[in-house]
Formats: structure tokens, sequence, C-alpha cells
């Protein structure tokens, strides 16, 4: 089997599955940022979320040989994320949860900057986007969860449910609940 730069991620999985290291490059770049940021946001501590971020990799690398589509690839990488989380949580139950700093994310570090608005707005926005993230962080563990499988990994309702291995309507209820109280938040803020 070979791939391209159109080829799914599931295809290239499979390719990745059968000796080819080349798709296992493509699915490390399209999905390294989302990832981090999931792990970031959920653990809020840099370090550890780089060392997850690593284990899911690992894992993945490990897993290949017997890698079979049975669901999205999102849904898949993103399970092995949050089994990881969870393995991680029950380690350290007794450790405390360092503060979450955007400054640790690269990835927002490599966003253009917009010079194009006035310094009012650009505030204006900036004082946003830390309110939402705050509120982000205020979240229950599980509708935060459900949110940032949504926001950073792209993933429908039927797919957190899978990748948290959570009913439908136990996903939708997180995300319903999470999108309500950033939007109180948010509300509240104006």
């Amino acid at each position: 089997m070979s791939w391209d730069a159109d080829s799914s991620d599931e295809e290239l999985m499979l390719c990745y599955r059968d000796g080819d290291a080349g798709a296992f490059d493509a699915l490390y770049r399209r999905h390294r940022g989302g990832l981090y940021r999931y792990l970031l946001r959920q653990c809020r501590d840099a370090g550890v979320a780089e060392e997850l971020f690593q284990d899911v990799w690992m894992n993945l690398i490990r897993a290949r040989s017997g890698y079979a589509v049975t669901a999205k690839f999102t849904t898949y990488l993103y399970r092995v994320a949050h089994n990881r989380l969870i393995d991680h949580y029950r380690k350290h139950a007794h450790a405390a949860v360092a503060s979450f700093d955007d400054e640790d994310c690269e990835e927002l570090e490599s966003l253009p900057e917009q010079r194009e608005r006035p310094p009012d707005a650009a505030l204006d926005a900036k004082r946003q986007a830390e309110r939402l993230l705050a509120l982000v962080a205020e979240l229950p563990d599980a509708q935060r969860e459900a949110f940032l499988l949504q926001q950073e990994g792209g993933m429908s309702v039927e797919e957190i449910a899978q990748a948290t291995g959570v009913t439908r309507e136990t996903a939708k209820s997180r995300l319903r609940y999470a999108m309500a109280k950033l939007r109180q938040g948010m509300g509240e803020w104006r």
C-alpha cells in the first residue's frame, strides 16, 4: 500500500503498520500540535505533558503491528492519550497540579502575529483568550476533556465517547455542560 499527502490517517497508519516509517512521520506532523495541547491542558504541566506526549507516541509505535481500522485514527490516538492520562493520574494521585501557562505551549509561539488590529482590539482579544483558557482550566475534568477532544482533536461526540469509554449521551452531556459553563463565564466577564 502506498500513500501521499491526501491519504487518510487510517491509510497512513496501515502503511506504517506494514513498515513504511515515512507514513508515521506524516501522522506525527498532522497530530503533534493538537495532541500536545490536549495533554498540556489536561495535566497543566509542560514537563508532564511532554512525558505523556512521548509515551503516547511510543505506545502507538509499540502497538503498530496489531493496528486494525475499527474507528477513526484520531479516536484511536486520543484513546491512547486518555488511557495514558488516567494511568498518570492514578500513579500521581497525591501530587499537586501545577498551574497552566500558555507560554509553555510551543505551538502558540508559532502563530503569526496579527499586526493589523488596533492595539485596544488586540488587548481585548488577548484578555478574552486568557479568560477562556482560565474558564477551560476550571471545568471539571470530564467536561474539560470532552471540550478539548472536540476542539483540539476535532472529534465528534461519537468519537469522544469511544475515546473516553463512555456512552454517546454521556459524552454529549459533558460537552454540552462544558460549553454552557464557558458561554456563561464569557458572558459574565463582558
